[in-house]
């Protein structure tokens, strides 16, 4: 074939194409029906099922974070209120996810800012201060930025800061905080062109960040710093306790040390990411002076290990995933082999999970829970997750993954260093790798 395509070119390829009664009956199939319906694999939507040889105790109702992207609050939440309902034998709970949302858009809006000025001497367009001002307000998150939220400004349950407008579709709000942000971006940087020093700096700063909290709370409502929280148990016992803060909230009843805490993380780019190393991303975070976000890259049966000796001690498991690829929504079913693609394009799919990462066909995009595993010879066959997309997607919120499909698109889970061998424990004492901020590993639940 030559650089163009010529008419001999058209001519041959619909002739190939008219050939095959198999073919026209798959077109006949796909401008009638959906992909999704086509392609699926009957004996292999068959074969799964909910039934798990594993499953943590005190599960909860799924939860909803409708049309915004607080995936990862929302699990990370739904991780700690379940050590709340187990002390107080609650049967429905829910954290503030909104609460952690509205101090994560403050805290970006400032992290924005700061990483503003010190690229300050780049050029407008240059790919790294393209890339702070593309979207410094998105919704995602990772684990470390979770973490960073909650040590600093401690959690409150949902009836003290409940769901405003802006958690049902967030659009309309980062829209003009990001214009706002831009704005102010560009005031700072002429600022030092100008070189003005680094108090008046600041001071212009604080201003804007006045006008941030302003906005926020306008949309969302001024978060709490005290209050009374009351409620009675599955008992019917009544509960009160008064006097509250977030952050002694936090440390009485929800008792998470963050420190006990590791990202291992997948990412099989022999040159870029080599397994056993720590590895960090610049300019990714949230909080200034917040912890350092970093993972430890190791082997996908690394990840399988701490998840499934996690779930068999009852502690659920945080993960973020590329949720979008080989999966059924309404079903809530993540399985590699579950649509049949290659049958129904007479083609080969042969990508690698790092042939995928490094040409940006995949990377984590949606933080769940795991919440139970199906074990088959000491081995995992299915996982069972917590969505928080409502009860009516799979059964009631819950979800199920194969294990094939944890090999090719899971990428990251938040384990508790007691569940780690000692050899991982010492590697996530190295000093990390800094990696650009566009790797894939820095992409946003």
């Amino acid at each position: 074939m030559t650089r163009s395509i010529n008419k001999q070119n058209i001519n041959t390829f619909r002739d190939d194409f008219n050939k095959s009664d198999i073919y026209r009956l798959t077109r006949n199939a796909l401008t009638r029906s959906e992909l999704k319906k086509v392609a699926m694999d009957w004996d292999r939507f068959s074969s799964i099922n909910h039934n798990f040889s594993n499953t943590i105790s005190n599960e909860l109702p799924a939860t909803n974070q409708n049309t915004t992207g607080r995936c990862w609050i929302f699990a990370a939440l739904n991780l700690l209120r379940i050590k709340v309902a187990r002390k107080f034998k609650l049967e429905k709970f829910e954290l503030s996810q909104s609460y952690i949302y509205f101090w994560d858009k403050f805290e970006k809006a400032n992290f924005f800012l700061e990483n503003i000025m010190e690229t300050a001497n780049e050029p407008l367009e240059s790919r790294i201060v393209s890339y702070l001002n593309n979207d410094p307000l998105q919704d995602g998150g990772q684990w470390h930025m979770f973490t960073n939220l909650i040590e600093k400004y401690g959690i409150v349950p949902k009836d003290i800061y409940p769901e405003q407008e802006a958690c049902f579709n967030s659009n309309e709000m980062k829209y003009i905080l990001t214009y706002k942000l831009r704005e102010d971006g560009i005031v700072l940087r002429e600022m030092i062109a100008n070189c003005i020093n680094k108090d008046q700096l600041q001071k212009e700063k604080e201003k804007m960040m006045n006008e941030i909290f302003r906005m926020l709370s306008i949309h969302m409502g001024t978060p709490p710093t005290s209050f009374n929280w009351e409620f009675q148990d599955k008992d019917k016992k009544f509960h009160s306790y008064r006097d509250l803060t977030p952050q002694s909230f936090l440390k009485q009843h929800v008792k998470c040390n963050v420190e006990d805490y590791i990202c291992l993380v997948h990412s099989p780019r022999e040159v870029i990411t080599p397994f056993n190393k720590t590895y960090t991303i610049q300019y990714l975070g949230n909080v200034i002076e917040g912890r350092e976000i970093k993972y430890v890259n190791v082997e996908i049966e690394e990840l399988k290990n701490a998840a499934k000796k996690s779930i068999q001690h009852d502690d659920p498991v945080w993960f973020g995933c590329d949720v979008g690829k080989k999966f059924h929504r309404d079903l809530g079913i993540m399985d590699f082999n579950l649509y049949d693609y290659n049958l129904v394009y007479d083609t080969k799919f042969k990508m690698t999970k790092e042939m995928r990462m490094r040409s940006g066909e995949s990377m984590m995009t949606h933080a769940m829970l795991f919440t139970g595993v199906n074990i088959v010879d000491d081995k995992p066959v299915k996982w069972k997750v917590e969505n928080s997309w409502g009860e009516e997607k799979g059964n009631k919120g819950y979800f199920i993954m194969t294990d094939n499909w944890f090999d090719e698109y899971m990428f990251e889970v938040a384990i508790e260093k007691k569940y780690l061998p000692k050899s991982i424990l010492e590697i996530e004492q190295q000093k990390p790798i800094t990696l650009p901020p566009w790797d894939p590993l820095g992409s946003l639940a």
